[in-house]
């Protein structure tokens, strides 16, 4: 049996080192295909959340597509859950929001009701 030459070691310790740094970039690669640049985030605010959770209560009553799947799905437990949810919100917050964010507030669960009754009702 004849003993391994200092190149072949080095060789198998390259080829490893490389496909190392191969593997480690595919994920950056992938990732960087696979959903382009967005522009900067909207400033957070008390109206932004209302319309993110209605945004929702419409994706699980089936009125707009659900971004991930790009369907039409209906799902009434989770749609009544959100809704109730910003009935939490609205408790919790009493007080400490402005008459213009208790009205939108107060107008959007009375409309997310609304709708869940009328889908519920097919």
């Amino acid at each position: 049996m004849t003993e391994p030459s200092d190149n072949n070691e080095k060789k198998v310790d390259d080829d490893w080192k490389e496909q190392a740094t191969r593997e480690r970039e595919k994920p950056r690669e992938e990732s960087a295909t696979a959903r382009p640049p967005r522009g900067p985030l909207p400033k957070p605010t008390f109206s932004l959340l209302l319309s993110t959770m209605a945004s929702q209560v419409y994706i699980f009553l089936g009125e707009i597509a659900n971004p991930l799947t790009g369907k039409h799905e209906k799902d009434l437990d989770q749609a009544k859950y959100t809704i109730d949810m910003l009935e939490v919100l609205k408790e919790k917050t009493k007080g400490n929001v402005t008459e213009d964010e208790r009205k939108m507030l107060d107008s959007l669960i009375f409309e997310l009701r609304m709708r869940y009754v009328n889908s519920a009702g097919k």
